[in-house]
């Protein structure tokens, strides 16, 4: 056959470039070039022996497109031998066919093979060339003609996806390129391999459209629970470090520029510059989606104008599906990256917040943090931070739903002319409407964030201070008090719930009177027929204005929200921040002197007001051992503050050179293990950490721990005694190497013997090169130093050595004969132990020294600490989180503890009410416009009666919601409370605060206002879906045979991705209160992070756990698009599925008002299943908080407060008589003992004093007293009656206990003396004036409503002790208990106490835990304690006659110390 014969056969005769003919024929040629290129290049890769080196790139889209491919090859092949077998004669168009089928069967093959980058670059060429070009051919064809052959009709799309697949494998083969630029050109790094699919910072361009980087974590969340281990981390792009550098650049310069001093949106402009771009993405999906839900009315009519055509063009109907198509895919692709870019962008604002708002509180004065409680900055991280979350969606949605708006109403004007103008009327009313009722939302929102952090905070400062409420017996005040707060908060969380309900109601009534205005409008002008095509126009374009008119005043709320939150965070990082030029500091300068003050003015209050230090000036040399002593409140911590740089300075100078390291009077002990807290940051140094465990006598500690030094410490180190959280972090400072050393009376806590073995094995040993600067009420060591500063009202009143001091007659040496008067009884009792101590030479201090060294090692035994938990390295257990598929229970739990099985049933009733009548609406419009004897008066009429009614179930649905809501949230926080404050204080012990607290703040926060709307939303979802449904099939029955599969599969893809979005919300439940516990442990130990100079470290520590956390969130909000996106295109299959129906069934079969009413109605599914599934998955989530709060709802109670049939009288005890028999006690069923068989009797009026080595039982024994540890064999009888007989109220009431650790609440001095309001003025002075605190709290203005910070922060702690000395005084119990009350006083106000408690107390019973030995001296009883075991138990005198006693060596332990300062004043004498 010559040439000219075959283009005779093949185009007619015509060789025409520009004939469609040609054009294709070529486009075949290509293909065939194409084809015989790619088989050659995977032959070469054969030779080559590049299997092992192949990349396949197979993953299920390519899969699908490969199906798609090699099905319309079967199709072409099949069409060609079919012909054949017809008869037809084999012409060159059945060879052309049967080559195209073999080309698409090859395009199948080659999306699944791609051996090296010659396949791969032939590959991308062929599917973008044929894509483009067969595109282009078949436009110039529809063009010219009007028509398409079926074959390249169906395959077309097929192109399309072909073009996606090169544009995807293009992008992964230059993300490749640049990770392995020296890769071998033919080949590919197996290290490629081992990147998960799942991290969208690799993925490809088709993975990022479709979420499909997900399907790799989905897909392993459904074979197992997902952990923390499997969440891939953020990268530096969106990480906290990233977010919060670009932010701080901004906002120091908008903060510093004096032109925006008085702005209130300093924080939102700077977030804006810092996140614009990100910002304008999200926006570019927000157009898109909001022009393409516009667009979908215009579609509809469209549609309904084709099936009143008599005469249709069924390519006309297949191009109109495409349109459907496309517009859905549009819309559905952009609003799910609207949502993810938006959320993602909101992550990053997020996590620059937290991260700044965590470097502010480590730089913030002190004023600013007296204005900024604790509970307060972890409520600006927990609740205000984390609202930025959302904040930019909400920001697009501000104007884009006006955007819908305006498009809505042109619309409008289109299809109904001017009788629409008449329906702006009501739009305008119901728009205005809005405003007020937004503001008025707004009020109550305030309000209820105000009474929320004021709850929060009392929430706070109740469960830090849980043990001395129990010890009191305060939990039913404190209780109340929580309460009372609560009270005031849920009063404003209802009027917000209930007003909600009235909003459903005007939103819904909007559309519903504007469309029937319009109508009417239109009937009666004339401007537009009411037919099929006008009205369910119409009512699209109405549906397409609810949702802006619905959240409207959403919108307004949230920004409102917003805004108070930015504000609240604006005022916070606006605080003044520490004067670094207050002090003058040099660590590499070397001086004469380490330490130089003139003229130095501090105080604590604002410029003008009293002095907290004045006239300070001194100046101390390199390796000098200063002592600072003084009266209780005389400023001496203030004096260690203002070097610090923490006090403000009002004028003089401060300079220190050299590093420094601080000792606070207040151990702050850091959760983690005791290595961690020792090393603070600094690598380890095993000789350097050896030396400074055993200076600061911790190694037999940490050898008695079964897990050692990585025995983990509980929050606040509540598992360790006093006095080994002092040598921690004594420790801590030793081993941090610096030049000076500052430390604030570090020997308070810890016994005679331990505090002279810290102070000459530490302070005089390990630092004896060092610059120490130690604030001391032991006066036994004052004669080793070399300087000491005597302190009062806030003056160095005295300044000199030893000696000096001794002869000037002043302060000093009231403070050394108060402490001789107090060692005086020893003198009398212990004459001969004294006389040896005498006689021993001077030149044995040193093998003295080293001998009570090692007897302190064998004896400091921590049988405490060490059983407070078998093992001790868990203390703090992980948090507890359920597992897998929890099925109803969590929503049984929810309505069995709300009560609302009858509200919930009310609830679907309405909602089922409310579709009733809206489809009944719908119906009639559709019925009616085919009736032209019916009047459109009667039209508008019925269809507005109809629809307003319905707006009546609206209102009762949510009413009925919000109650719901409102009855759960008060039984849950009741009994969340309740069992919180009933439980023992174990719980405490192994549960960090910040656990507890995340549950009282966010997770009640979800139950308030999150899971009743939710709840509703998932009803009236499930309902508009069920119903648009049954009207589709009512009109097309047959779509019912797409609808029930596709439902089907939504369900099993929902559970698929429900199974990994769960775990993924529980992991990140766990992950939040580790950022909020970290933020509340800095803050109360934020002047030791500074002293130290941690502050970086602790902000990269911040920066990760912020990180961990946004990671969660980053892939929880990820994957809930990756369900809805899929949820999406299923639905669109029915809708596609009903379309083609509509257009493809005769004329006339189907009433054009039924097929406006399907297609209407149609429309809406994909939006009604998104609705329905992304409030489902957000139930899911929130249901998860119910899991939580309830995990702490039944916590294993504390005895009863009150056993009525076991009522101790009133008058009990009478005589105060205390017996302990074989008394047995451990911390836990699997801990060793603590307590073992001690038996003993305090006999009524008795003073016994307990003594014993650090964690020797002592504390436990006071524990066991008041029942905070119940005894496991044994009892204990108070005047003949067993206490556990009887409820821990009545047993607490009737014991006074001064604790070891004084706490003051937030109050007065009133409300903290007397909490319970039982007593008079007059009492609360006298016991004042008992205290030495009456001249100070008088010379106050406001006298007994002086206010008392967080923590007494503004008092000493010597004075805060005092306080806790009033409380006793003023309950005037039989038995009293001071557990080692008198540690944080000098010797002077410690011998007027003792006097006081001598005198008030004569006729109780005293038991005194003290390290001082005078003060248990002229006890009528010692009972000595080791390991756990009753040692010794008689009278003092008797038991210091017997030279091996236990209780003899303690005294001349102290003794021994007390003699060289003696020596030295006989020397001076």
């Amino acid at each position: 056959m010559d040439s000219q014969g075959w283009v005779s056969q093949l185009c007619e005769g015509e060789f025409n470039i520009a004939s469609p003919c040609i054009q294709r024929s070529l486009i075949d040629i290509l293909n065939a070039f194409f084809l015989v290129a790619y088989i050659l290049s995977l032959l070469l890769s054969l030779t080559k022996e590049n299997i092992a080196n192949q990349r396949k790139h197979n993953n299920w889209f390519f899969i699908s497109v490969s199906l798609c491919c090699a099905a319309t090859g079967v199709a072409y092949v099949v069409s060609a031998l079919l012909s054949l077998f017809k008869g037809m004669e084999v012409q060159l168009e059945l060879v052309i066919w049967f080559f195209r089928g073999v080309n698409w069967m090859l395009l199948a093959i080659c999306l699944n093979f791609q051996r090296n980058n010659w396949t791969k670059t032939i590959s991308i060429f062929w599917w973008i060339s044929f894509s483009l070009l067969i595109s282009a051919h078949n436009v110039q064809v529809l063009v010219a003609s009007h028509k398409l052959e079926i074959f390249e009709l169906v395959s077309w799309p097929i192109n399309f996806l072909l073009l996606i697949c090169s544009l995807n494998l293009s992008f992964k083969k230059y993300t490749n390129s640049q990770r392995f630029p020296s890769a071998n050109t033919l080949t590919e790094p197996l290290l490629v391999e081992t990147h998960k699919n799942s991290n969208l910072y690799q993925a490809g361009i088709f993975s990022r459209l479709t979420f499909s980087w997900l399907n790799h974590l989905l897909k392993l969340g459904r074979t197992k629970p997902l952990n923390l281990d499997d969440i891939p981390p953020i990268e530096s792009e969106d990480t906290s470090l990233q977010a919060s550098q670009k932010f701080l650049t901004i906002w120091r310069a908008y903060s510093h520029d004096k032109s925006n001093a008085n702005s209130r949106n300093l924080i939102f402009r700077a977030l804006f510059k810092c996140y614009k771009w990100d910002l304008l993405l999200a926006g570019f999906y927000a157009l898109s989606k909001t022009v393409s839900i516009a667009a979908s009315p215009l579609l509809l009519f469209a549609f309904i104008d084709y099936s009143n055509l008599e005469e249709r063009n069924t390519q006309i109907g297949i191009l109109l599906v495409i349109c459907l198509i496309s517009m859905k895919l549009v819309e559905s692709l952009s609003q799910r990256h609207w949502f993810f870019e938006s959320r993602r962008c909101g992550m990053k604002m997020r996590s620059a917040l937290i991260a700044c708002i965590f470097q502010k509180q480590l730089k913030i004065s002190s004023n600013g943090r007296k204005r900024h409680a604790t509970g307060e900055i972890v409520n600006y991280i927990a609740v205000d931070a984390y609202r930025l979350g959302d904040f930019p969606w909400w920001f697009h949605m501000a104007w884009s739903s006006p955007l819908q708006l305006l498009l809505s109403v042109i619309i409008l004007f289109w299809s109904l002319g001017f009788g629409a103008i008449p329906g702006l009327v009501p739009l305008i009313i119901f728009g205005v409407l809005n405003l007020p009722f937004a503001k008025i939302l707004q009020g109550y929102q305030s309000k209820f964030m105000v009474a929320q952090d004021e709850r929060l905070r009392a929430t706070s400062e109740a469960l830090n201070n849980m043990k001395i409420i129990k010890l009191q017996s305060w939990e039913e005040r404190f209780r109340r008090i929580v309460g009372s707060l609560r009270d005031i908060e849920f009063k404003w969380l209802s009027e917000t719930q209930l007003k909600k309900a009235y909003g459903a109601a005007l939103y819904w009534m909007s559309p519903t009177v504007v469309s029937a205005v319009m109508f009417a409008g239109a009937a009666v002008t004339g401007s537009a027929p009411l037919n099929a095509s006008t009205i369910f126009t119409a009512l699209a374009t109405l549906r397409v204005m609810s949702e802006p008119v619905r959240f409207l005043p959403e919108i307004i709320t949230i920004l409102i929200q917003v805004k108070v939150s930015l504000d609240r965070i604006q005022v916070f990082l606006l605080e003044d921040e520490l004067r670094e030029e207050d002090v003058k500091r040099d660590c590499q300068k070397k001086m004469d002197w380490d330490v130089k003050v003139e003229g130095g003015e501090f105080s604590w209050g604002p410029i003008g007001g009293p002095l907290t230090l004045r006239n300070v000036s001194f100046e101390i040399r390199r390796g000098e051992k200063v002592a600072i002593c003084g009266p209780v409140g005389a400023g001496k911590s203030s004096l260690l503050y203002a070097l610090l740089g923490e006090i403000p300075k009002h004028n003089g100078s401060v300079e220190v050179y050299g590093s420094v390291a601080y000792v606070s009077q207040t151990a702050w002990i850091q959760s983690g293990t005791i290595r961690e807290n020792i090393l603070f940051g600094k690598s380890f140094d095993e000789e350097r950490y050896e030396k400074a465990v055993k200076a600061c006598a911790l190694d037999k500690d940490i050898e008695n721990f079964d897990s050692g030094d990585a025995t983990e410490i509980g929050q606040r180190g509540l598992n360790m005694s006093g006095g080994q959280k002092q040598r921690i972090q004594l420790a801590r400072a030793v081993y941090n190497d610096a030049d000076v050393y500052l430390l604030d009376d570090p020997f308070s806590a810890v016994d005679a013997h331990t505090a002279a073995t810290l102070f000459y094995d530490c302070v005089m040993g390990a630092l004896g090169k060092k610059t120490v600067i130690l604030v001391t009420h032991q006066v036994e060591f004052l004669a080793e130093v070399d300087i000491i500063f005597v302190m009062e009202d806030g003056q160095i009143t005295q300044l000199g050595t030893y000696s000096e001091l001794l002869g000037d007659g002043t302060p000093f040496e009231k403070l050394v004969n108060a402490h001789r008067s107090s060692i005086t009884v020893l003198e009398g009792s212990n004459q001969a132990n004294i006389v040896s101590t005498k006689q021993e030479p001077d030149d044995h201090g040193d093998h003295r020294h080293q001998h009570t060294t090692e007897q302190h090692s064998q004896g400091e035994i921590t049988t405490a600490t060490k059983t407070t938990k078998n093992a001790l390295t868990r203390l703090t257990e992980d948090e507890e989180k359920e597992i897998g598929d929890l099925g109803w229970k969590p929503y049984k739990d929810y309505l069995l503890v709300s009560k609302g099985n009858s509200l919930l049933l009310f609830l679907i009733s309405a909602q089922v009410l409310f579709a009733a009548m809206q489809s009944m609406s719908t119906y009639w419009l559709a019925i009616v416009v085919q009736l032209s004897h019916i009047s459109s008066g009667v039209v508008v009429g019925v269809y507005a009666a109809l629809s307003t009614s319905s707006c009546v179930f609206a209102y009762f649905r949510n009413y009925f919601a919000a109650r719901l809501g409102l009855n759960a949230s008060k039984a849950f926080f009741e009994g969340f409370m309740d069992s919180v404050f009933e439980a023992p204080m174990v719980f405490f012990d192994s549960t960090p605060v910040g656990r507890i607290l995340t549950r009282a703040s966010s997770d009640l926060s979800i139950l308030d206002f999150d899971i009743p709307y939710s709840i509703a939303f998932v009803v009236t979802g499930s309902i508009e879906v069920a119903v648009i449904i049954m009207i589709m099939s009512t009109v097309t029955w047959q779509v019912l045979i797409i609808a029930i599969p596709v439902l089907i599969i939504l369900i099993y893809v929902q559970r698929y991705y429900v199974a990994s979005a769960r775990e993924l919300v529980r992991i990140n439940g766990t992950t939040k209160a580790p950022v909020m516990n970290y933020a509340s442990e800095s803050m109360l130990g934020v002047v030791t992070i500074r002293a130290f100079g941690a502050t970086e470290r602790f902000v990269r520590t911040s920066l990760g756990l912020i990180d961990q956390d946004a990671s969660l969130f980053f892939h929880t909000i990820a994957s809930l698009e990756w369900v809805l996106l899929r949820v999406e295109m299923l639905q669109s299959i029915t809708i596609i599925t009903s379309s083609l129906f509509l257009i493809f069934v005769p004329h006339g079969s189907i009433a054009p008002g039924f097929m406006g009413l399907c297609l209407s109605y149609s429309l809406t599914l994909t939006a009604a299943q998104v609705f329905l599934t992304r409030f489902y998955s957000s139930l899911e989530h929130y249901i998860i908080s119910v899991e939580r709060i309830k995990q702490y709802m039944h916590i294993p109670p504390e005895p009863p407060a009150v056993i009525q049939a076991c009522r101790p009288s009133p008058s009990w005890p009478s005589q105060g008589n205390i017996e302990l028999q074989n008394l047995m006690v451990k911390y836990r069923p699997n801990a060793p003992f603590v307590l073992k068989g001690i038996t003993c009797t305090f006999r009524a009026r008795d003073k016994v004093g307990v003594v014993g080595r650090t964690g020797s039982g002592k504390s436990t024994l006071i524990s066991s007293l008041f029942r905070l540890v119940d005894p496991v064999g044994g009892k204990i009888l108070i005047d003949n009656l067993d206490i556990c007989s009887i409820g821990l109220k009545d047993l607490r009431t009737k014991l006074s206990i001064i604790p070891q650790e004084p706490t003051l609440f937030r109050g007065t001095v009133r409300t903290n003396l007397d909490p319970l309001g039982l007593h008079s003025d007059h009492e609360i002075w006298e016991v004042l004036e008992k205290c030495q605190l009456k001249s100070t709290i008088s010379s106050l203005p406001t006298l007994l409503d002086s206010p008392v910070s967080d923590d007494g922060e503004n008092w000493s702690a010597g004075q805060r002790q005092l306080f806790c000395l009033g409380r006793v005084l003023l309950r005037k119990n039989k038995i009293l208990v001071l557990d080692e009350a008198t540690a944080s006083i000098d010797s002077a106000t410690d011998a007027v106490l003792q006097k006081v408690i001598k005198r008030e107390f004569a006729r109780c019973t005293v038991i005194t835990i003290a390290h001082r030995v005078p003060t248990v001296t002229d006890s009528d009883m010692v009972l000595v304690l080791s390991y756990g075991k009753l040692e010794e138990y008689d009278k003092p005198s008797r038991l210091m006659e017997r030279k091996n006693s236990a209780f003899s060596k303690l005294v001349q332990e102290y003794w021994s110390n007390c003699m060289r300062s003696a020596t030295i004043e006989d020397t001076i004498i």
